[in-house]
């Protein structure tokens, strides 16, 4: 900052109020909120300045009389922060207009436009007018520049894509400044032109592409860029739009010397303006209608399961609620941005492409979400990276990969000798950009990341390894908006250095989160209790310390949570929302929030669950639902997941799609869903069987399955100290045999994890008998100790049974769990018994034809499906 610009801040700062401090701007570089312009046309310049006070921000300006300088205005100010400020004639050439952008979230800023006459200083804008970067210019047009500047809006769309809007002030309003495009969209040119060069396979660029060089008459350009971008499974943001932007560029480039003569001219359309104006204006109107509307154009698939007498089948389904790819996979995940979705057949997983076919065949343990292009897959061998076309880009394997983050993905090796590992990076390319080193490593942000190098020091590293700052001390966390909590010693409090290392905020707390949105949440409990507050970037709290639970919702909003129960916290909490500064909005409803996103949040209060705004308020116009779940908006349709099932709904709440409640036998056989839910925390689905003959065997049968589902009194109104979620599938029916499985989780509260449990149900659906595994084997076989020696074979032999516990198999029970299929008998135990938790319920194969000499073929059990 020069010496005249110093003069402007002093004089700024010996005006402020008591207790205040100047507002700091941090891009393009470090400097204070105050800007020099005639804003009144009176030909002597006047200072505006930003202050912060009391955690609210005003605006002030300075103006020069006879007196000396006095405070001509002052305005409050809104979001928590200063993004932009700058001075231009916006709404006249005769004097300056203040332009302010106020930081309203990490990437979002809102516009505020002031005019400054008689001592008073007014918006010109209406509110809501937000935006990601600005640019303020008197842009040439046909004629030259008119004295009068222009804005030129960006608005994050995805990745790092922007839509981009220039407008000047005309007749009380902004409205498009189509005469400028030519010259300022060469710029947007420029930039999206390098971003399909870094990112060739992302559609969303080279429809942004497409739309500035159609802006800037580079109408040939255009019309390939376009092309491109229809060449995508799924065309980006949608095949319509597009069309109408080829149809626009056509018309545009279809006029002749007019066209040619308009795309040849860097500043200027002279020859054929309203045929240009025409064409724009028919794709504008499409590109700029609702995202409801844009998402209802688009080739909608949404997951969707059936019930089948071979267990639950995914599929996808249009917006209408039909199926367009058939129920075929044990699991389905949503489409993807890049038109690929995972599935599972089996217990393997691929991608489909929108017509459902392969794109990669199912072979892989697990399939992540891809993530700038790349996707994590999990073979035999351990973690790989694959790119959209399948291709396996890593030439080894590892112990564990991240997903991508800012071009780099985090992996981790592990030393077998004494379970150690060493953290290090990969490129987009495969390849150890970093090589493993560091103790401990998180994900990188905007090109930096903390890594651990070894006891009591951490550093701050970018994208290519160089340290950029060390830290001597116990812990560091993640960086946070320019901050990193950290503790000092072993057993300390924790507070917050900047990126140089230096103390900001001093340790006084048991835990502290990364800041964002210039706010971080703390807990000051000693002995792992729960007092959470949420504190500004000076250490001042903005929420006491007095919460069981805090959460950050995005979009300048908070979740406060109150112990449902003072006297046992771990039982959960009843959350309110809140502002930025703690303000409550509501009451303490809900027993669930999800994140913000486009001003809507998904509510639950255990009864109902809905969408709220960000007053927490009920957003009209969307379904309320009954039940305890979640709703989110996929291509304008709303997706519930409400009571363990999932439906769709339009936005006005009409329903499109639920899950089946009946699972057709064969006439008049049946298998038919219930749902019992004596509490919020309890919640079972259970089967009956309907049509059999014998009316008297058929109720035994479906008492004793609502008994095995755990169909029981429970109190309605009385906090449980646990939740209790039950379901079931028909995994096979043949002949007269009908196998249910019915699974159920236990979750006490407070607990790391809770218990599942698993039962397999054998009935004759002609009898009602309900066979037990001794019913498969001939009267006096010694059944247990032959399935018994072909097990303990299986896990010695066989490398996938290598997690089972060393020493803890002795042997199977005489009514060990098991289940049968067409060709095998399966034989599985339940979590702990003789493998870990995570290990599940270690199942054993074995073929009929293994264990014929001791099957009871003429017995009930085995002729029910034989």
């Amino acid at each position: 900052m020069n010496t005249d610009d110093m003069q402007w801040v002093r004089l700024a700062a010996a005006h402020l109020p008591v207790g205040a401090e100047l507002a700091e701007i941090s891009c393009p570089s470090p400097h204070y909120a105050v800007v020099v312009a005639d804003f009144n046309g009176d030909g002597c310049p006047e200072v505006a300045a930003v202050y912060r006070l009391n955690n609210e921000y005003y605006v002030m300006i300075l103006q020069h009389c006879q007196f000396g300088w006095v405070i001509g205005a002052c305005v409050k100010g809104s979001g928590y922060g200063v993004t932009v400020m700058t001075a231009a004639p916006v709404t006249s050439y005769l004097c300056c207009n203040l332009i302010i952008g106020w930081q309203i979230g990490a990437i979002w800023s809102t516009l505020s436009v002031y005019a400054y006459s008689n001592f008073k200083l007014c918006p010109v804008l209406p509110d809501g007018i937000n935006f990601s970067y600005v640019d303020v210019e008197d842009m040439p047009g046909p004629a030259g520049r008119d004295g009068q500047a222009e804005l030129a809006l960006w608005a994050h769309d995805t990745g790092e894509a922007y839509d981009v809007h220039v407008m000047r002030w005309s007749k009380g309003m902004l409205v498009p400044a189509q005469d400028v495009y030519p010259y300022y969209f060469c710029k947007v040119v420029h930039y999206y032109e390098r971003m399909v060069a870094e990112q060739p396979d992302f559609g969303f660029y080279w429809f942004h592409l497409a739309d500035a060089q159609f802006k800037a008459c580079q109408l040939q350009a255009a019309l390939a860029s376009v092309h491109k971008a229809l060449s995508f499974p799924e065309p980006y943001p949608s095949l319509e739009v597009l069309k109408q932007l080829k149809h626009a560029i056509i018309l545009a480039n279809g006029r002749g010397e007019a066209g040619t003569e308009a795309a040849q001219q860097a500043t200027g359309m002279t020859a054929d303006m309203d045929v240009m104006d025409h064409a724009g204006t028919q794709y504008a109107e499409a590109a700029l209608e609702t995202g409801e509307m844009e998402h209802a154009r688009r080739a909608v698939l949404l997951p969707a399961a059936v019930k089948t007498t071979s267990g639950t089948k995914w599929g996808y389904i249009d917006a209408k609620g039909s199926f367009v790819i058939a129920p075929q996979y044990s699991s389905a995940d949503a489409f993807q941005p890049n038109g690929l979705a995972v599935v599972q057949s089996g217990n393997k997983s691929g991608l489909i492409d929108m017509s459902g076919a392969f794109r990669i065949q199912p072979i892989y343990d697990f399939i992540g979400l891809f993530s700038e292009g790349r996707a994590v897959i999990i073979d035999s061998a351990g973690f790989k990276i694959i790119d959209e076309r399948g291709n396996v880009l890593t030439p080894k394997a590892y112990s564990y990969i991240s997903a991508f983050a800012d071009e780099r993905a985090m992996f981790y090796v592990m030393n077998e000798a004494d379970s150690s590992s060493k953290y290090g990076y990969l490129d987009r390319k495969g390849a150890e950009v970093i090589p493993a080193q560091f103790e401990s490593a998180g994900d990188f942000a905007k090109g930096k990341v903390v890594v651990k190098l070894h006891e009591q020091a951490f550093a701050l590293i970018d994208r290519n390894g160089r340290k950029l700052a060390e830290y001597p001390f116990y812990d560091v966390g993640q960086l946070g908006e320019g901050l990193l909590s950290y503790q000092p010693e072993q057993n300390g409090k924790y507070g917050y250095i900047n990126e140089r290392g230096q103390s900001v905020i001093y340790p006084a707390f048991t835990s502290a989160m990364p800041f964002q949105d210039g706010r971080a949440i703390v807990n000051t409990a000693e002995d792992f209790g729960a007092l959470y507050g949420v504190i500004d970037k000076r250490g001042g709290y903005v929420v006491q310390p007095a919460y069981n639970d805090i959460r950050q919702l995005g979009e300048q909003r908070l979740a406060l949570g109150k112990a449902r129960n003072a006297d046992q916290p771990y039982l959960g909490s009843l959350y309110a929302i809140a502002d930025h500064d703690g303000k409550l909005l509501t009451d303490y409803f809900f027993t669930d929030v999800s994140d913000y996103k486009y001003g809507l949040a998904s509510v639950t209060d255990g009864k109902q669950t809905y969408f709220i705004n960000t007053k927490g308020q009920p957003a009209p116009g969307y379904p309320r639902l009954s039940g305890r779940g979640v709703l989110t908006i996929i291509d304008g349709v709303v997706q519930a997941i409400v009571d363990n099932r999932e439906s769709y709904y339009t936005r006005s709440g009409r329903l499109i799609w639920q899950s089946n409640t009946v699972i057709p036998l064969r006439v008049p056989l049946r298998v038919k869903e219930h749902k019992y839910k004596p509490n919020v925390d309890y919640l079972v689905y259970y089967p009956s069987v309907e049509g059999m003959v014998n009316q008297a065997a058929q109720q035994q049968v479906n008492r004793r399955l609502a008994e095995l589902s755990q169909v029981k009194p429970i109190p309605a109104n009385v906090q449980l100290e646990y939740s209790y979620d039950g379901d079931f599938d028909v995994t096979w029916f043949h002949k007269n045999l009908l196998v249910l499985q019915l699974n159920g989780y236990h979750f006490p509260f407070g607990a790391a994890h809770g218990m599942p449990t698993m039962i397999y149900s054998h009935i004759n659906v002609i009898d009602g008998s309900m066979y037990e595994l001794r019913n498969l084997f001939q009267p006096g076989s010694n059944y247990v100790q032959v399935l018994s020696d072909i097990v303990g074979e299986q896990i010695k032999n066989d490398p996938q049974y290598s997690y089972v516990f060393p020493d803890t198999y002795t042997g199977i029970k005489p009514d060990q769990p098991f289940y049968v299929t067409e060709d095998a008998l399966h034989l599985y135990f339940n979590p702990y018994d003789i493998a870990p938790y995570a290990a599940g319920f270690p199942t054993f194969r074995i073929p009929y034809a293994q264990i014929r000499s001791i099957i009871a073929t003429e017995g009930a059990f085995w002729r029910s499906f034989h």
